[in-house]
């Protein structure tokens, strides 16, 4: 087994992406793609969860929040498209079947999995039974399109201290990753703080950590990455979460500085796709903080991408 150990998303991005590129040549569905087998990486400060890797890798934080969000409220709903059109490829008749959401919160109609685990801890800290199960064989064995690749969580409260671990099938780094450890680690800080303990260490085990090889000219771009800031605070009553989490959904303002962050980073991000291109600046600056830093840069690629492909049609009328 490899391991990794950062301190922030940054420097454990940058490590897994040159630790895939060296990985065994395999073609799973046909895909040419890098892989290396039995990854164990470790971020002791979860809170500094979000990538800022311009110009080899520039992230969508609305997309981040919204699927943040998504899951959380136990959610299968098409409006997650709105936010990453390329899920659709994935869903079978406009669902994505493999959605955490459902399966944490609602578990066969039944379980609420995620609170199950505060109770869990509650009655018993020292419990090896806090757990959160997603891949599920009744299901996932049937052939849809959208399988997860992450089969569950595992909690630990020891010395007042929360650590969580992340168990995956398979993990890319490239395009995945940064989406994934920011819910991850967003869902380790939610716990901890029901529990009102200290926010321990997020472990990440993955069986097949890889990248497709196309996307390998792009990561040569990757060089020496400044540290991931510390992300707001997250931690919010247990009584009401559900309803802070509709409110962000429908980008209305919670009252809670952290979680106004995510708010105005959708209401921003709507105004872009809504044609509002000069607000949706003007809301970014204002948020400030990493979110906002990383908005103001998703924006910038979009507008990069726009230009690079309009410049072959004007090309062509000259």
């Amino acid at each position: 087994m490899t391991h990794l150990t950062a301190d922030s998303m940054a420097e454990l991005f940058a490590d897994a992406v040159s630790l895939a590129k060296s990985g065994e040549k395999v073609s799973p569905r046909g895909i040419a793609t890098r892989e290396v087998r039995d990854v164990h990486m470790l971020l002791t400060q979860p809170r500094a969860r979000l990538l800022h890797a311009p110009p080899a890798r520039i992230l969508n934080p609305a997309f981040a929040v919204a699927e943040t969000v998504w899951h959380l409220s136990g959610s299968d709903a098409p409006w997650i498209f709105d936010y990453n059109a390329r899920l659709r490829e994935y869903a079978d008749d406009g669902v994505l079947r493999g959605a955490y959401g459902p399966r944490m919160r609602n578990w066969a109609g039944k379980v609420d999995q995620l609170g199950r685990v505060v109770e869990i801890l509650k009655e018993d800290p020292d419990s090896r039974r806090a757990l959160i199960q997603l891949y599920d064989p009744a299901q996932d064995a049937a052939g849809h399109r959208d399988v997860p690749c992450t089969l569950g969580f595992r909690f630990h409260l020891r010395a007042s201290r929360l650590h969580m671990a992340t168990m995956m099938r398979g993990q890319d780094v490239w395009i995945g990753m940064p989406y994934d450890v920011f819910f991850y680690t967003v869902l380790h800080e939610l716990v901890a703080g029901w529990l009102d303990a200290e926010l321990g260490d997020f472990h990440l085990h993955v069986g097949s950590l890889h990248i497709y090889e196309n996307h390998l000219d792009q990561s040569e771009q990757l060089t020496s990455l400044a540290a991931s800031p510390v992300m707001p605070d997250l931690a919010t009553p247990w009584k009401g979460f559900d309803g802070l989490l509709d409110q962000v959904e429908a980008r209305d303002m919670t009252g809670h500085p952290g979680w106004d962050t995510m708010t105005e980073t959708l209401h921003s991000y709507q105004l872009w796709k809504d044609g509002q291109r000069e607000q949706a600046w003007r809301e970014a600056d204002g948020i400030g903080g990493p979110l906002g830093q990383a908005l103001t840069a998703w924006y910038g690629e979009l507008h990069r991408r726009a230009d690079a492909s309009a410049a072959p049609a004007t090309a062509g009328a000259r």
